[in-house]
């Protein structure tokens, strides 16, 4: 068996690849598990790029056009008329995905597992059999823990952190995910809840599930009403290199993650297209340059965690003060962007009073943030 391109990990990203590459090059997809979906993942993704990108309709739960923020002892809230992002089915999206790569000439190897490079090939376990597959380019799609990013020796700094997430009967505003900064409750990260539908949504947080039980007894969320539980990790950093001869990584793997939120499905997407572009060119050591815009983004969410991890949560208290102002929260409405945390930024800190009071607060967070 050989492929132009054999891609190894069949998530979101994995899939997108595969639908993007299928109508240039024989390709084929690796998926350790069975079946499509079951990471813990929240599964908001901006609306305009959700559109931009092309993403199945079938997949959107439910739409959002606005979020209330909530610190340990002030709230406020941010509203749009339009929906903002989509609460996604992580399982259809991919499900999706892969049938579209399929349709497009994709092959896929389900309840596979990826066991290294042998010879210039992928050594693979499938239904009990040992198979070597052989590719002009392989891809590493396969996650955080990416098997294929150790069999390139890629290197890593990043911070790992676990997640819990679950979904829970309850009483919820529709259209309106919250976001609760507290760190009495959490010092690692920031809870939300994100509405499937009026009677039920998802809960979660980046930490401890201590730090998951005490947001849902803050939030007065019955343990007992919760009908999924689902755990995972993510890597807030840089794994280098994300091409390395005729290998590359992609996604969770190549740690493509805003650490502002945890999420990652759009900036491996913006990093698969660079990717085909690199492929087509006949270029692949183009491809980390395609990804620029991303690179920047997740240098400036560094920054901002740093920030974060540095403040008190009597900092935090005065940030919201800013930010709960009306010129702050009209600025947020009118030019913020949900995948553009940079962007969003630069937008508040062009505002001179917002910008005095926020030096006020601390120098340090505009001299990271800028």
């Amino acid at each position: 068996m050989k492929y132009d391109v054999l891609i190894i990990g069949g998530g979101p990203v994995g899939n997108y690849l595969a639908s993007l590459l299928a109508r240039d090059f024989s390709v084929a997809v690796v998926e350790r598990k069975g079946s499509f979906g079951g990471k813990a993942c929240t599964g908001i993704i901006g609306a305009a790029n959700y559109e931009r990108l092309g993403l199945p309709e079938e997949a959107v739960l439910n739409r959002l056009r606005g979020a209330a923020f909530y610190s340990r002892i002030q709230s406020f809230e941010i509203e749009r008329k339009t929906p903002q992002a989509y609460l996604v089915d992580r399982k259809v999206l991919e499900k999706s995905l892969a049938e579209r790569a399929v349709r497009r000439g994709a092959e896929y190897y389900m309840a596979t597992t990826f066991q290294g490079f042998k010879n210039g090939k992928a050594v693979l376990q499938h239904l009990g059999e040992r198979l070597e597959v052989e590719a002009d380019f392989y891809v590493g799609a396969d996650g955080v823990s990416s098997t294929v990013a150790k069999a390139i020796g890629a290197k890593t700094n990043a911070e790992f952190l676990s997640g819990y997430e679950v979904e829970v009967v309850g009483d919820f505003k529709k259209d309106f995910v919250e976001v609760w900064v507290n760190k009495d409750l959490n010092g690692d990260f920031f809870m939300w809840v994100a509405p499937v539908n009026e009677e039920l949504a998802r809960v979660g947080t980046l930490g401890s599930i201590e730090a998951l039980n005490r947001f849902l007894r803050v939030r007065m969320l019955r343990p007992t009403s919760i009908v999924e539980f689902k755990a995972g990790s993510v890597g807030f950093g840089w794994r280098k290199p994300w091409v390395r001869g005729n290998v590359a990584l992609i996604g969770d793997a190549a740690l493509q993650i805003k650490p502002t939120t945890a999420g990652g499905i759009v900036y491996g997407m913006f990093c698969a297209h660079a990717l085909r572009r690199a492929l087509l060119d006949g270029r692949p050591g183009e491809y980390e340059r395609g990804c620029s815009f991303v690179k920047k983004q997740i240098s400036f969410g560094l920054r901002f965690r740093r920030v974060f991890k540095g403040m008190s949560q009597e900092d935090i208290e005065r940030v919201f003060e800013v930010l709960g102002t009306e010129e702050a929260r009209e600025v947020i409405e009118t030019q913020a962007d949900f995948d553009d945390h940079v962007k969003t930024a630069k937008a508040i800190l062009r505002r001179p009073k917002l910008l005095a009071k926020l030096i006020r607060i601390s120098p340090s967070i505009v001299r990271y943030l800028v």
